[in-house]
Order: C-alpha cells, then structure tokens, then sequence
C-alpha cells in the first residue's frame, strides 16, 4: 500500500530535475499524476513511462489560462484533484542590479512567482468545491532565507513564494487545504548545470563540489525534494500547514565544523 493510494496530483515542470523525480515517486506510492511543462517531447516521454498512472499536458506557467487547463485535466480524467506541486521554474536573470533589465525582472517574477500565484488559484478552486481538503506544495529555495544563495531575482521571488505560501495557508487551512512550500538546497539538475554554462558531463564534478560545502556528506538529489514532497502530500503530513520546509543537508544552516575557525 502506498502513501499517496486513490490520489490525484498536478505537478509542473515534470519534464526532468526535481519536478521528474517528485512525478515518479508519486506515481510508485500509489498516486495519480498529470505533468505539466513546455518541454512537450520529454514531459511525454515520463508520463510515457509511467503508464496509465499519468498523463502529460502543455503548460507553460506564466499564462493562467495554461495552469488553469492543466488543473482541470486532473478531475477530467480521474474525478478529483488531491495535490498540487507547484514546481516549474528556472535561474532566470542574474548579474548586477545595476544591470538587470525591467524585461529580465519580469519575466523572472512571471515564472517564479505568478506562475505559483496562478497554480495555489486553479487547484484551490478545485479543492474547495470537492470540499475534501488537499496539499498545495510549492518549490522555494534556500535563497529565499540566505542572500548570498542565488541571484537577486530568484532569491527575491522565493522569499515571496515563501511569505505567499504563508498568508495562504491561513485562507486555506481552513477548508483543510494545507499550503506548504520545500526549499532545497543546492541540487545539480540539468537547469543548473544549464545556467552555469555546463553539460551533463560536469555532472559529477558538481555534485561532488556541493557535497564539500555541507554538514552533511553527501551531494543532495531530486529523489531527496520527491521524499519531502511525497510525506507533505501524504496523511502523515495532515497537520503541517504554512511551512518552508528547508531540505539541504544542513548547507543553511553554516559551515561544516571541520571547517570552522573557532569550534
């Protein structure tokens, strides 16, 4: 039996990286998924692999109407919508803020933080009018709560994915939709080995530098973002409502103690 049996998820951006892995895990405890992306060859090709436990649908998140489509194919094809995952997004503009063109902000701002704005909308309109509750999950950072984590647009766009998730939750809890975001740390998927101008072939290199900076020694995975995903979107996580859950091997929290000055 498993975790997520007779439940309908949304997830966006589960072509590849975090959003993949959170389909796949779902999927193997039990749920239902539809994949939304715009990368339309390889997010047909996971809910392929999938089977009949998932189906995929053109989304590009900056446009309400396209998430709007995406969270109505759930109950159109399997009656109901339990869990949304608002995952999508990218690096978006980096450099100076001196540099940094209205346009840049923009559409940065569209894809990290309207497009969960439009995602908590549809799937809370759902799920009020099942009158069952439900689980919105949306992807933040550690950028959100340590400036010096990622570039100024991104990291502002998570912190107010955070405080949006927050102020919602109070709305939502109340018809026992639990509104929760996950902030992971440094994770090497293609988007980031993409943004910093490298292919799959420094993969590993990569993963063993981010493994370098953390408490914990081990370079974090998208299966990692999937299992925190997987408990918050399970009855086990029912009375968790309004949180950023920081998943990152420590990477936050400071230093390894082996490589503090004063111990």
């Amino acid at each position: 039996m498993g975790k997520l049996d007779g439940k309908v998820a949304v997830v966006t951006g589960g072509s590849s990286g975090l959003g993949r892995a959170i389909a796949r895990r779902f999927v193997a405890e039990g749920a239902r998924v539809v994949i939304g992306d715009i990368a339309d060859e390889a997010g047909q090709e996971v809910a392929d692999s999938l089977g009949d436990s998932a189906r995929f649908r053109h989304c590009d998140v900056t446009r309400a109407d396209d998430i709007e489509a995406l969270v109505r194919t759930a109950p159109a094809e399997w009656g109901r919508l339990d869990i949304m995952v608002n995952n999508a997004g990218a690096v978006g503009a980096r450099g100076s803020i001196l540099d940094i063109t209205p346009d840049e902000w923009g559409a940065t701002m569209s894809l990290l933080l309207n497009s969960v704005f439009f995602g908590i909308r549809s799937a809370g309109r759902v799920m009020v009018d099942q009158g069952e509750g439900g689980s919105i999950i949306s992807m933040a950072s550690i950028a959100a709560f340590t400036p010096g984590n990622g570039p100024h647009v991104y990291g502002t766009a998570k912190a107010a994915v955070v405080h949006l998730t927050q102020r919602v939750s109070l709305e939502l809890g109340e018809q026992r939709i639990r509104v929760n975001a996950i902030c992971p740390g440094g994770i090497v998927t293609p988007l980031v080995l993409g943004a910093l101008g490298l292919g799959e072939e420094h993969s590993d290199m990569m993963k063993e530098a981010t493994a370098s900076m953390r408490p914990y020694p081990r370079p974090g995975s998208p299966e990692d973002i999937a299992a925190a995903a997987t408990w918050l979107a399970s009855d086990d996580g029912e009375w968790v409502n309004g949180q950023a859950i920081t998943v990152d091997g420590g990477e936050s929290v400071g230093p390894r103690w082996s490589d503090q000055v004063v111990k």
